[in-house]
């Protein structure tokens, strides 16, 4: 079985009420809606052209902190 970590969220009535709404709808539980939907958005970030620019430049940021700190 693949390890899994619990996450808490804050969200609204409203935005609860209409997520319960559409994991009844799709018959699926809220917290298989809420993967789904992270699965969504990191696919889409993996497709982004401008958050791949960024994530590269913080990458190289993080990689240069990291030199520093090993010398």
């Amino acid at each position: 079985m693949q390890e899994t970590k619990v996450t808490t969220i804050r969200q609204s009535a409203e935005q609860a009420n209409e997520l319960e709404l559409l994991a009844r709808v799709d018959g699926v539980p809220v917290s298989e809606a809420i993967r789904l939907a992270i699965a969504e958005h990191i696919e889409l970030r993996r497709n982004d052209p401008d958050f791949q620019l960024r994530l590269k430049t913080r990458i190289e940021a993080d990689q240069n902190i990291l030199r520093r700190l090993a010398e």
